[in-house]
């Protein structure tokens, strides 16, 4: 489960159905935030994982860089 948007969504999802299901007003205030709470960390993995990509594509591109061979004419 460690950082997983896909896991964090749904549970977003089961919260907010849970929220339309609530006939309650504190069940109901509960879920929403345990929904918005859930959307947070799914934005957060997402941003992390972009963020990651984007670091390992320019080690990944200096790596090349290095590796070439200089000619000096």
């Amino acid at each position: 489960m460690a950082d997983d948007p896909v896991f964090y969504r749904a549970r977003a999802a089961a919260e907010h159905a849970a929220a339309e299901a609530a006939t309650l007003d504190n069940v109901r205030d509960r879920c929403e935030r345990a929904e918005r709470a859930w959307t947070a960390m799914a934005e957060r993995a997402e941003r992390t994982r972009r963020q990651r990509d984007v670091r390992e594509a320019a080690t990944a591109a200096r790596a090349i860089d290095a590796a070439s061979p200089v000619t000096v004419d």
